[in-house]
């Protein structure tokens, strides 16, 4: 139920044309932006400030929660566009960006691996870069790029032809440019690199494409490799260019034959780092290829979270959380921090992560060890669920079936589908109400296998697939989950799927887009829709909120895009009338004179 009556395009324009016309008044009353250099105490403070966000989460834990609470569950009802920035050109595709602000100035992502760099006064480009991407390059799930770091007088960014490019913040000039892998054998970059001390650290995407997966630090000044650490087992990590261990200490214990070698794991999602233990956590995806009856065994360390060392690159811990993978249940899902205070008073370092595989967990995040794992979504089929030991306990006749000599393997109905009960948009912890808010999506597939080889560059699948809804009047569903007993406090369902981040504030409030292009702010304790704003084109993108020259502002970027209308099978006809586009939109409480 909405608590208020929402606006109308025409009173939205209204008050658009208003409040921009306020602002535009006071333009020489704001400060010019400032390129201070962003230091590291000031990264590392990112989660408590409120002036900038200097991070992919609000904080370097991840959280995305904001102490801000100008903008609340009273004054939500108040709030209009200040001003909206297009992308331009015909690059849209999907969005999926997060900004950064620092000083007056937004940096944030586009298609087709651009920054720009907007004057948050007036909503007017500072420079933009477009990197000169060649014909050739083999993203798995659509043009996307989830957005920068910064550091220093940099910005960071990665390239879909996998490249790691630092930029001048004031200039947008290239500082430094490093090739991190050939993007012609199907790595690329996706992800928003993250600052750990003086370091910048980046995974690859292309675990569809037989890649190895790998974590790599390097010199944020510079660009020069620090560490690297590929995340399939038996390939030799290096520190300072000298050999530093193989990842698992050897070949062949989990993987059979030479599988390894071409074992995916792609680290494309980026990670977290937790300052209390001093731990930067990656998720790894699928291993290769999807028919896991080539490759018996857990298959490490695909499909799970690794802890690692920030200064040496070695894994500290690790947690699986589907070994021996067959439905693509990639494990790179953020794992988010937080703190536990139990009945006996005292506090527990605790993370959570909400799986691809259709089950929240949370673990132990000084050594891994497996607390409790619950389903958030209906109707699992591949696991009736997990063992004391953290383990699935498997389905009999969950898994597609081998196909031997054959074209094709016996077919299963599974879910979810591989898509995710959550795939890559990152949901919110809020410190208030101790509820994770989880943007999920509840659907199955057919799935099959078929034979296939390894050939450089080439997808590396053998399997087929169709991906289904399985209730009639949704797909998405955000969920409001206590972590410790998996309850589901409250739900909005949706008809499209989910796929854009989640923010959470001490106002109250919950903060998520639609597909449908629907902004919407939900009450963090009811999951009742207080506020709903049209942006004109379909939301998957991660708001984020700070505070400006005494004033609270909420932006998110809408472009309909990424691994829905390109995988989604029959969903995908569903939803193929829903508006691309490339805009970013900034709000902000309305004021009369």
């Amino acid at each position: 139920m909405i608590k208020k009556k929402l606006l109308t395009s025409a009173a939205a324009v209204t008050l658009c044309a208003l409040i921009s016309a306020q602002a535009n008044s006071n333009t020489n009353k704001v400060t010019e932006p400032s390129y201070n250099p962003v230091t590291y105490t000031e990264i590392s403070n990112d989660a408590k400030s409120t002036e900038d966000v200097l991070t992919y989460g609000l904080g370097q834990q991840g959280q995305r929660y904001s102490t801000l609470e100008q903008i609340n569950k009273n004054t939500i009802k108040d709030l209009v566009p200040v001003w909206n920035f297009s992308f331009g050109g015909e690059k849209q595709r999907g969005q999926e960006s997060q900004p950064i602000i620092k000083d007056g100035v937004m940096y944030v992502t586009g298609s087709y691996s651009r920054v720009f760099a907007i004057n948050i006064a007036n909503g007017e480009e500072i420079w933009q870069y477009d990197a000169k991407l060649p014909d050739a390059i083999l993203p798995c799930c659509d043009v996307i790029n989830r957005g920068v770091a910064i550091y220093d007088n940099l910005v960071i960014f990665g390239t879909l032809d996998a490249k790691l490019v630092a930029l001048d913040r004031k200039t947008g000039n290239v500082v430094w440019k490093k090739k991190v892998e050939e993007y012609k054998d199907g790595y690329s970059i996706t992800a928003a690199p993250m600052i750990v001390k003086d370091m910048v650290i980046t995974g690859v995407a292309g675990g569809e494409f037989g890649i190895v997966g790998k974590v790599e630090a390097r010199n944020a000044k510079t660009g020069e490799v620090v560490w690297t650490r590929p995340t399939v087992e038996g390939h030799m990590g290096y520190l300072n260019g000298k050999e530093n261990g193989i990842t698992g200490g050897e070949a062949g214990k989990t993987w059979p034959g030479d599988l390894w070698k071409s074992g995916g794991a792609a680290t494309w999602l980026g990670g977290t780092y937790d300052p209390d233990t001093n731990l930067i956590f990656m998720g790894t995806g699928n291993p290769a290829p999807w028919n896991s009856h080539l490759r018996p065994g857990d298959n490490l360390y695909s499909s799970s979270r690794l802890a690692l060392d920030p200064d040496t690159g070695k894994i500290v811990w690790h947690y699986q959380t589907t070994p021996h993978d067959g439905w693509d249940f990639d494990g790179v899902n953020e794992l988010i921090s937080f703190d536990y205070t139990n009945k006996d008073g005292k506090i527990e370092k605790l993370a959570a992560t909400a799986d691809r595989n259709g089950f929240f967990y949370v673990l132990n995040r000084t050594n891994g060890k497996f607390v409790t794992a619950n389903p958030f979504v209906s109707n699992i089929t591949w696991a009736t669920g997990i063992g004391k030991d953290g383990r699935p306990i498997y389905t009999d006749d969950g898994r597609p079936g081998n196909p031997g000599a054959e074209s094709k393997g016996s077919s299963v109905f599974a879910v979810p589908a591989f898509l995710g009960a959550k795939n890559w948009m990152p949901m919110a912890y809020s410190q208030k109400t101790k509820n994770f808010y989880v943007p999920s999506n509840e659907w199955g597939m057919d799935i099959w296998n078929q034979p296939v080889s390894y050939k450089k560059g080439a997808a590396y699948l053998g399997a087929g697939f169709t991906i289904k809804p399985i209730f009639e009047d949704h797909i998405g569903s955000l969920k409001a989950i206590e972590p410790l007993s998996g309850k589901v406090k409250w739900e909005y369902k949706n008809p499209a799927p989910l796929w854009g981040g989640v923010l959470t504030t001490a106002g109250g409030l919950v903060f998520t887009g639609t597909p449908e292009g629907k902004f919407l702010a939900f009450d963090d304790e009811t999951g009742e829709i207080l506020y709903s704003f049209q942006v004109g084109s379909g939301i998957v993108g991660s708001p984020v909120t700070w505070e400006q020259n005494g004033e609270q502002y909420i932006s998110i970027v809408s472009g309909w895009g990424g691994a829905v209308p390109l995988w989604g099978g029959e969903v995908a006809k569903q939803i193929k009338e829903i508006n691309q586009g490339g805009t970013v939109h900034v709000f902000k409480l309305h004021k009369s004179k």
